[in-house]
């Protein structure tokens, strides 16, 4: 089997651990569910999950040259990406950038859905994120590395337009409270602790117990 069901388990938990959390495309599509409706917030969801899938494409192509290149090169983007979700992790604790909720402009549910497309697909930090994500939960002992990037990054798709289409959902119905809790200093401090801790725990753990190629 290429990828274990019990490490697929762990990248699934892991993944809905980051995806639940309230990010900057999270805060995109309710802010569109609120503003708009449900429509225009599905809408935002599907956008920003097909931008996804250019990284995922993009990290597939990329991290499986990486490997066939070079195992030693391989193991150093692990390590980077370790490193670098530790400190998306610190970065966020510091942060003081606050969480905005205001309404939009009324938009064609065509423009919502480029626009959100072009935001992930343009968006340098999804990009580094893959990266660092991804080859974590990868052992090209198995064979097929490219197969295991490619159906890491569809399960991560997949849970992130279920989560993200939960948001939208819920959202168009309590845009009230959406827009209450974020207007709240403990909510925002809440949200980057919690976010904050989940990128460093991710981080330590695959630089600990990651596969080390040879």
């Amino acid at each position: 089997m290429l990828i274990p069901l019990d490490q697929l388990l762990v990248f699934a938990l892991a993944s809905l651990a980051l995806l639940l959390i309230p990010g900057p495309a999270v805060l995109y599509i309710v802010t569109r569910s609120v503003s708009q409706g449900r429509t225009a917030g599905v809408a935002s969801v599907l956008g920003i999950q097909c931008g996804g899938m250019v990284h995922v494409v993009m990290a597939t192509l990329g991290l499986s040259a990486i490997l066939l290149s070079s195992a030693l090169a391989f193991n150093l983007v692990k390590y980077a990406g370790a490193i670098y979700l530790v400190y998306l992790g610190l970065r966020t604790w510091f942060s003081r950038e606050p969480l905005e909720l205001g309404a939009l402009k009324r938009q064609p549910l065509r423009q919502i859905f480029v626009q959100g497309f072009v935001v992930n697909a343009l968006n340098p930090k999804t990009a580094l994120f893959f990266f660092a994500f991804l080859p974590q939960f990868v052992d090209p002992h198995r064979g097929a590395a490219s197969i295991q990037f490619l159906l890491l990054g569809l399960v991560f798709i997949t849970l992130a337009t279920l989560s993200d289409g939960a948001y939208a959902l819920l959202s168009s119905s309590l845009g009230g409270w959406f827009r209450h809790k974020a207007s709240e200093p403990r909510f925002a401090l809440g949200q980057r602790l919690v976010t904050g801790g989940i990128y460093i725990g991710l981080g330590v753990t695959a630089a600990l117990t990651g596969n080390r190629h040879k």
